[in-house]
């Protein structure tokens, strides 16, 4: 892709300052600019890199008072920050518009999909499958048995979803994902062996969803386990079968999830996280990376911290006086040595 700097400025609504002509065909930080790169500053730590950048546009604030001569074309916009994220955005859209069936694909006679879609080579489109418009297969992706996926989803490389899932508009799972294995249910028996307990529920993941790579979602025992609408799965997550995620609730990387955990909307959730089974996490709740979850938490918007976890702040003045216990184990050693003295 090619763009002259007019092109850009005229995209974003900004306004150019230097060579309208110059041309553009990849982005890059400023303090890497290269010949034909696009670059922002928004941050004040990177305005000496203004000076000195080797990139052939810079995006910046309309208030930018330059202190030296610049050599590069600026791009003059209400907010860079934002503006480069909106470009980046575009830039990824047009990247990733794949369309068009590989005839190397495996698509099941009884399956349906609608205009626009992209499945690509080696993947493997089930029985009675439903793809909606604009859906996105990579390669190697399987898409089991009734299976349903609607308008603008991507399904990225290797991604593995299970028989009967639901996954809504605007989705994006990445490299790796597995959706739908099994629930860890097992029956103890009398000998020590465990009879396997079959999981015939499914998973329902509802709009704009995210799910990071190698992340693990389990199918329900019985009925669905559900990722509300909105909610963002970082990679390397395990959430298990029966478990529902409320709306727009974020989780960090390598968080563990037990069965039929109800958690609330709008949570987030640090890395490293685990959580027991057959609890219940009110809304705007917010956990710290490394927290241990034992019991239902009840008030929302608390903030916890620790393992066992409870509320942050009381958490931090009882660490205090953890990290002074060899202090206070030496004045207690100190007491009863005088004690002793004052007894005898």
């Amino acid at each position: 892709m090619k763009f002259t700097a007019q092109q850009i400025a005229d995209t974003l609504n900004g306004r150019i300052e230097g060579n309208p002509e110059v041309a553009i065909f990849k982005l890059s930080k400023i303090e890497e600019g290269t010949e034909g790169s696009l670059s922002f500053l928004a941050n004040k730590l990177y305005t000496p890199y203004i000076y000195t950048t080797e990139a052939s546009a810079v995006i910046v604030n309309n208030d930018f008072v330059a202190e030296q001569p610049i050599k590069t074309t600026l791009i003059r916009v209400n907010d860079a920050y934002t503006a480069f994220a909106n470009l980046l955005e575009f830039y990824n859209q047009v990247k990733l518009n794949k369309t068009g069936i590989s005839q190397m694909a495996f698509i099941s006679n009884s399956a349906v999909y609608g205009t626009n879609n992209y499945i690509g080579e080696f993947a493997y489109i089930g029985e009675n499958v439903k793809l909606g418009n604009n859906v996105k297969i990579y390669p190697q992706a399987y898409i089991g048995d009734n299976t349903k996926i609607d308008d603008n989803t991507t399904i990225y490389q290797g991604v593995k979803i299970y028989s009967d899932i639901e996954i809504g508009k605007n989705c994006m799972l990445h490299a790796g994902v597995v959706i739908g294995a099994d629930g860890f249910g097992f029956a103890p028996q009398a000998d020590n062996n465990y009879q396997k307990v079959a999981q015939i529920g499914n998973v329902i993941i509802e709009d704009n969803v995210e799910i990071g790579a190698n992340a693990t979602i389990d199918r329900a025992t019985l009925g669905s386990t559900i990722i509300r609408k909105g909610s963002k799965i970082d990679n390397l997550n395990q959430i298990g079968h029966n478990v529902v995620i409320g709306e727009n609730t974020v989780m960090a990387a390598l968080c563990g999830i037990a069965g039929s955990t109800k958690i609330g909307n709008n949570c987030m959730i640090g890395g490293q996280v685990g959580i027991v089974g057959h609890i219940s996490i009110a809304d705007n709740v917010k956990i710290a990376a490394q927290s241990g979850i034992t019991s239902s938490i009840k008030k929302e918007g608390e903030i916890l911290l620790g393992s066992p976890a409870f509320n942050a702040s009381d958490y931090k003045k009882v660490y205090v006086h953890f990290k002074n216990l060899p202090k206070l184990v030496k004045r207690i050693d100190e007491l009863e040595k005088k004690i002793k003295e004052l007894e005898k």
